[in-house]
């Protein structure tokens, strides 16, 4: 049997475990060893196998994740989370839907300290659901703008999607995670836009707040100020080129442990949020060591060429194959989660993307965008199920149908991404050090 045959029963075998309910990480690390195995032996397919978690774990790049990680929790146990948004409200809350809009400018703040998306998903279920229904906003409504607004941390530096990103595909760290600032925040005006309008349209779903002065505005600024300062180091620390992005995250990290402890945060406390990052860095370093194993394996089908060679020849225009390519990547993200996701495909569809002319930065910013969408997509949709695991009052049906105009909004965006790549490519160009 020749080794693209191995490959395709070693890639449809995958699927049936993985639509089986087994983990990807098991799935992907078993259907990997035994495929190269089957195709160069047992000492030397062990051998080859056995070498990756290390070589692969070890890789410098990769340090920045438990970094970024380690700054969501420490901002959210400091109560940062809860000034940026009470800040929030105060300012956005006179507008129509006003307490949702300023969930989604709050997501976006924590969201630039954070980088994971279940993490701000579960902080604002705690935090401002029960603020949006004390007032009588839709239940619908207000799940619905705590999942899609969670999802602005796969885009918004720091992210940890973007590392792993870059690191499948060799680019560079530091310029992809500032690529993804403007399309985060474009990505949270266009939320905020769908609230707005249909708040105006329907007033039922959510009042504007009255009563605050402006007295109370800027009383409220000064809480939002140490999230200010781990957004400033960070982005300018790796825009500037004085910092990597590990560098860059050990920096913030050490600000928000500063910021807790004059916060008066205690060891309980403190150790609660290192294990939930130890936790968090370990499933994901995990899920990479996994589908990296299988990747190999699809290395020696040879399959990642072939699929490029296939996707370039096609009589089609390349962005009639790019929206094809996008809406694979909808379907995959009905039954995967969006790590998963990534690590999986990139290494087949990425050299197809290059091949066709695209930038890969640029590329970078628009699968993860797709990853995004994933987050909110029955029936897997992580982001719908934390939501609904903290508020178990609302049924995951209701968080779904809450999605649902967030999910038209990132198709929307992606449309935008797609007619202005210069949305994506404008900032990292500008940087110092590329």
């Amino acid at each position: 049997m020749d080794e693209v045959t191995i490959g395709f029963i070693g890639t449809g075998l995958l699927v049936v475990l993985v639509l089986a309910g087994v983990r990807v990480v098991y799935a992907t690390a078993a259907v990997g060893l035994l495929g190269v195995v089957a195709m160069i032996g047992w000492p030397a397919g062990a051998t080859n196998v056995g070498m990756i978690p290390h070589a692969k774990g070890s890789v410098y790049a990769l340090s920045v994740i438990p970094m970024f990680i380690l700054i969501g929790f420490l901002a959210f146990h400091a109560g940062m989370t809860q000034a940026l948004f009470d800040a929030a409200r105060k300012w956005l809350g006179w507008v129509p839907g006003g307490l949702a809009v300023a969930t989604v400018m709050a997501t976006a703040g924590f969201a630039a300290v954070s980088g994971a998306s279940t993490a701000t998903a579960a902080v604002f279920s705690r935090v401002a659901i029960p603020e949006m229904l004390k007032y009588g906003y839709d239940p619908r409504l207000a799940a619905g703008v705590v999942a899609a607004g969670g999802t602005l941390a796969s885009l918004i530096p720091p992210s940890a999607i973007l590392v792993i990103y870059a690191i499948i595909v060799e680019e560079s760290v530091g310029r992809l995670l500032v690529a993804g600032f403007i399309p985060g925040i474009v990505s949270a005006l266009i939320y905020a836009a769908i609230i707005i309008i249909r708040a105006k349209l329907n007033p039922d779903l959510g009042r504007p707040l009255t009563g605050f002065t402006w007295g109370d505005r800027f009383r409220s600024v000064p809480g939002t100020l140490p999230i200010m300062l781990v957004i400033a180091v960070i982005f300018s620390s790796m825009y500037a080129g004085w910092a990597t992005p590990t560098e860059a995250g050990a920096v913030g990290s050490f600000v928000v442990f500063v910021i807790a402890l004059m916060n008066g945060m205690r060891w309980k406390t403190l150790r609660e949020a290192l294990l939930e990052s130890a936790k968090l860095t370990v499933m994901i370093f995990s899920l990479i060591w996994g589908v990296l194993i299988f990747v190999r394996f699809l290395g020696f089908a040879g399959l990642p060429e072939m699929f490029a060679d296939f996707v370039v020849n096609l009589p089609l225009p390349p962005i009639v194959i790019m929206i094809l390519i996008l809406l694979f990547y909808v379907i995959l993200g009905m039954f995967m989660d969006a790590i998963g996701m990534l690590l999986l495909t990139l290494p087949v569809v990425y050299p197809a993307v290059i091949g066709l002319g695209y930038d890969p930065i640029w590329f970078g910013i628009i699968v993860v965008k797709m990853c995004e969408v994933c987050l909110i997509t029955p029936p897997i949709g992580l982001n719908c199920y934390v939501v609904a695991g903290v508020r178990p009052d609302i049924p995951l049906s209701a968080v779904f149908k809450g999605i649902g105009p967030f999910f038209i909004c990132d198709i929307i965006t992606l449309g935008v991404f797609l007619a202005f790549p210069e949305i994506i490519t404008w900032l990292p160009d500008q940087m110092i050090n590329r």
